[in-house]
């Protein structure tokens, strides 16, 4: 896929926010731990969630919406239960027709896309945002 040409660290390497040698000890610790090299770049302290989601949207193009700042409609937010938003730092947005659009933190990942799908019985458009905006939209919502 075109989209997922350039990686992640590729992009944050050439957008100045990090230096070849720190991607070279987050893919150590990625190798060694797994998990998402944006989120350890993140947790190295090396980057803020922002900058993770900035180069996502250049790799694929995806969406952004700055949830926490957005009005939802109650009976939207609730077509995803309280405890799996939560524990999926998803939110839901907006629906037309069959299609609901949510709000992931990691919207690459089709597992969770299947998964709402299936409880929700409705298509799924994802956007991106940050876990923090993410958890607030959460607490203010629900």
């Amino acid at each position: 896929m075109d989209a997922y040409k350039t990686l992640l660290g590729e992009i944050l390497i050439q957008r100045k926010r990090i230096t070849r040698q720190q991607l070279e000890s987050a893919l150590q610790i990625q190798k060694g731990n797994g998990g998402f090299i944006g989120e350890i770049l993140v947790n190295l302290g090396l980057l803020d969630e922002r900058d993770v989601v900035v180069a996502l949207v250049v790799q694929c193009g995806l969406p952004y919406i700055a949830v926490n700042k957005y009005a939802i409609d109650p009976q939207i937010v609730r077509l995803i239960p309280k405890e799996v938003a939560q524990k999926e730092r998803v939110i839901a947005l907006d629906c037309i027709g069959e299609v609901l659009s949510v709000v992931m933190v990691n919207p690459l990942s089709d597992d969770k896309k299947n998964y709402l799908e299936m409880l929700t019985k409705c298509r799924i458009a994802t956007f991106i945002s940050t876990k923090a905006e993410i958890e607030e939209a959460i607490a203010r919502n629900y």
